[in-house]
């Protein structure tokens, strides 16, 4: 994992090395998921067997490990209190809005954050670059599920039943009539759900907006399960909608960030 930075207020500060050094323990712990003997531990903390023991002995007997039977350390209930204590502090829309706040004037396109509601996909937060887009969103638009950025994200990642029932819900109201069924030939939205879990967003160019492009990227909680999308469009003549492209990189990235922030467990290089 990655360690933040410290900020020059956090260099200057004095700390117990000790305890910065016993961290590291419990960072491998973390990573590797696993059950670990000492010595493997210890390598992968970068220490020696000898160092690392009594670090583990104190760890042991405040409840942050536990020992299996066959000697192996794991992350013990003082550890998993603590998580769970931060897990429910975590809001998603707050760790994301800054960042949303700064892709905006980074990049001079509008950024947009959705949830899941009652209704579909909904918009609940809108970053407007210095030029406008002259599009019809705000918060609490309801994104379409087939023919939008953002729904097709949700569509891609939430449970096929709850999809359906969306999709036959849009169908009606597009039809205007109470039963009408979703068209027979879905294989164009299954394609571009298959393009959103490849690529790890999804795309639309210049549709439904003729002449705006748009990414849209999944955040995830600690379950593996979406509970948000960031959106960012801009004109299809300055827009970068390339897969790996630069905006579709930036737009993961920002969106892998946060997912982390809120328990979303790292990436295995």
């Amino acid at each position: 994992m990655q360690k933040p930075i410290p900020s020059v207020t956090e260099k200057n500060r004095r700390g117990i090395q000790s305890i910065e050094i016993g961290s590291e323990l419990l960072n491998q712990l973390a990573q590797q998921g696993t059950p670990l003997a000492l010595k493997d531990l210890a390598s992968a903390a970068g220490m020696s067997t000898s160092k690392a023991h009594p670090y583990m002995v104190s760890f042991l007997k405040v409840g942050f490990v536990t020992q299996n039977d066959a000697g192996h350390y794991e992350l013990g209930p003082l550890a998993l209190q603590l998580g769970l204590a931060r897990l429910r502090r975590l809001d998603p829309l707050r760790e994301a809005t800054p960042l949303a706040e700064a892709l905006a004037r980074e990049t001079g396109y509008s950024v947009a954050l959705a949830v899941w509601g009652n209704l579909g996909a909904t918009i609940v937060r809108l970053e407007e670059p210095a030029e406008t887009l002259h599009v019809n969103l705000r918060a609490g638009t309801v994104m379409s599920l087939a023919n939008t950025a953002t729904g097709r994200l949700f569509a891609a990642y939430l449970p096929q039943k709850v999809v359906e029932q969306h999709l036959r819900l849009e169908q009606r109201q597009k039809n205007g009539r109470t039963g009408s069924q979703p068209t027979s030939d879905n294989s164009a939205l299954e394609q571009h759900l298959a393009e959103t879990r490849k690529y790890g967003l999804s795309r639309t160019l210049g549709m439904p907006i003729p002449g705006i492009d748009a990414f849209c990227a999944p955040v995830f909680d600690a379950n593996g399960h979406i509970v948000l999308g960031i959106l960012i469009m801009g004109p299809s003549n300055s827009f970068d909608g390339n897969w790996d492209g630069s905006t579709a990189t930036r737009l993961r990235e920002i969106a892998m960030t946060i997912s982390r922030s809120i328990g979303y467990p790292e990436e295995e290089n």
